[in-house]
């Protein structure tokens, strides 16, 4: 396995290459990207298809942006692995 070394000095393996850190998390760029289109496209689409006057397409684009959040939650898993350790280990 090939390693490469971060800014501070730490070393990091090829597969960790492909995230990205946002707020202190570490993120697949891909699962990023794919998150971040699926939230655009119901975010504008709701916006475009909204009828009527000023509010509508403002409330139909928030929606459709909270429906691509529950989409791309529901398409991509989380990948933690969480283990419990008890005070006495």
């Amino acid at each position: 396995m090939k390693q490469i070394h971060k800014q501070g000095g730490e070393i990091m393996n090829e597969e960790e290459k492909n995230y990205v850190d946002v707020w202190g998390d570490n993120v697949k760029i891909k699962d990023l990207g794919i998150s971040m289109a699926l939230c655009i496209a119901f975010a504008l689409g709701g916006y475009i298809i909204a009828p009527g006057e000023a509010p509508q397409p403002l409330i139909t684009g928030l929606v459709g942006g909270v429906i691509g959040f529950i989409v791309s939650s529901i398409i991509i898993k989380p990948k933690r692995t969480i283990s419990k350790m008890r005070e006495d280990d």
